[in-house]
């Protein structure tokens, strides 16, 4: 349903200790003085001027010239039509499809990918996501001009060895495998198909019978259907201005054109799904995997600014009623965590935590018990301040690099975010009111109306019997 949430958990709780953020746990911080100056106003996200064309074949091109900070070109090429998009019988193919761009093209092997780059001192790669596939690239401004015709060739004119199909697919076996070990998985592949039931965005995980059911003809097939310029996008950022980088864009894409059909888009989600409770017995465990979930809203909806905040009060950092009271008050976990999941034509809110066998019951009723406590009564100013601050030094840490802020436009725009909404977040979270973020909580934090998903040893079953019956499977 969403990027994995523990690295993106503890990558918050570290951003909020550098930022200085007030009243966040953060380890060995000493007690701040009394008269301590109050914290300045956040700042908007200082977004360059983005120039904006259109080539005759339809790709759009966004250039953001930048004159000063180091020599460097970043650029992104984004094609609609990802994970989601795979064949039912191949979820998952397009984490194979992405990995295999970099892999050789009709005049490149993936030798002399591998050379060029190295000759340019730049990097090239490609990722799947649910509704899209970007190939990435960076270096010295100086190379801009080859190494945008290197991203070009890569994306454009991959050619699938079937060598390098059976090393990806092995690689990609071995993966699959390890992670199937895990609980972490587990639950959250059954929670994606409690969210999402029978919709696209359920079956985005490779199984080991699509990875074998992947060949060179479904490759082929897929990327002449995704990969077309007029639906896709390419930024540009870095030291190069506007005409140059229009003129780089033209050279390396302005005769590419797009065959047959395009992949159509993916349909709407439900928002209305039975409420589940599923148990999957993992032998021998020692701690249980704890999820909660339900449908959300999909990017752009209006809610999506006031739910980070409120995502932030209940379990979106460490400071987070969840956090405090699972992990430092009860001690049942190392973290509890919280977060809205968001794609093109659908999302979800999910809650989790890895917790001792032993208060594998009890975990689950707090979960619900703070989560109640939101949807009856509204948070305190201080609460509130605290979250739009959390929230607001995040979003600047994460997009504070160039490359980072190339990425997050190319990834909004597969989303279907304005490029505005990039500069506009900062401002717009410190709008946000008390009574929107119970308002949020009241809409998607009821715990009667969430469903919950427990991996653990078949012992702890019966500590789940208060909160109704568990079917081994999802339904």
């Amino acid at each position: 349903m969403k990027t994995p949430l523990k690295t993106r958990r503890i990558t918050l709780g570290v951003i909020a200790c550098l930022l200085g953020l007030p009243t966040l746990v953060c380890a060995a911080s000493p007690p701040m003085p009394k008269d301590m100056p109050k914290y300045g106003a956040d700042k908007p996200l200082p977004v360059p001027e983005i120039a904006k064309k259109t080539l005759d074949n339809g790709l759009v091109v966004w250039v953001l010239p930048r004159s000063g900070g180091n020599p460097k070109i970043d650029l992104v090429l984004a094609v609609r039509g990802g994970k989601a998009a795979d064949p039912a019988d191949r979820p998952g193919m397009s984490d194979l499809l992405a990995s295999l761009l970099v892999e050789g093209t009709p005049s490149r092997s993936s030798a002399r990918i591998a050379e060029d780059l190295q000759a340019l001192g730049a990097s090239l790669a490609a990722n799947a996501g649910n509704d899209g596939i970007t190939v990435k690239a960076s270096g010295l401004s100086s190379g801009a001009e080859p190494l945008t015709l290197l991203l070009a060739d890569a994306a454009r004119n991959a050619n699938f060895p079937v060598g390098e199909i059976e090393l990806a697919k092995g690689n990609a076996l071995q993966a699959l495998k390890a992670a199937e070990a895990e609980p972490d998985y587990q639950a959250a592949r059954a929670l994606d198909e409690v969210v999402y039931g029978d919709h696209p965005y359920a079956r985005t995980r490779p199984t080991e019978a699509s990875i074998g059911a992947t060949d060179r003809a479904g490759l082929v097939a897929a990327h002449k259907a995704r990969f077309r310029p007029d639906r896709a996008l390419l930024v540009i950022g870095g030291r190069v201005d506007a005409e140059r980088g229009f003129a780089l864009a033209q050279k390396a894409f302005g005769d590419w054109k797009g065959v047959g059909e395009a992949t159509p888009d993916v349909p709407a989600a439900l928002l209305d799904r039975p409420i589940q409770r599923v148990f999957i017995e993992r032998a021998g465990s020692v701690q249980s995997a704890v999820r909660l979930g339900r449908p959300a809203f999909a990017a752009g909806n209006g809610d999506e600014i006031a739910s980070a905040i409120a995502n932030s009060v209940l379990g979106g950092d460490f400071s987070s009623r969840l956090s405090q009271v699972l992990r430092e008050e009860k001690g049942y976990t190392y973290g509890a965590y919280s977060g809205f999941g968001t794609n093109r034509a659908g999302g979800g809110f999910s809650a989790e935590a890895d917790v001792r066998n032993e208060v594998t019951g009890d975990a689950v009723g707090e979960f619900r018990k703070q989560m109640q406590m939101l949807v009856d009564a509204p948070i305190d100013a201080t609460e509130l301040s605290r979250a739009k601050r959390a929230t607001a030094g995040a979003y600047l840490f994460r997009n504070q690099l160039q490359g980072a802020v190339v990425s997050s436009l190319a990834n909004g725009w597969l989303l279907g975010r304005p490029s505005g909404y990039l500069g506009e977040f900062v401002g717009r979270t410190d709008k946000v009111t008390a009574a929107e973020v119970h308002a949020i909580a009241r809409k998607y934090f009821d715990p009667a109306k969430l469903s919950i998903v427990v991996v653990g040893d078949k012992s702890i079953s019966t500590q789940l019997e208060p909160f109704g019956e568990f079917s081994p499977k999802v339904k």
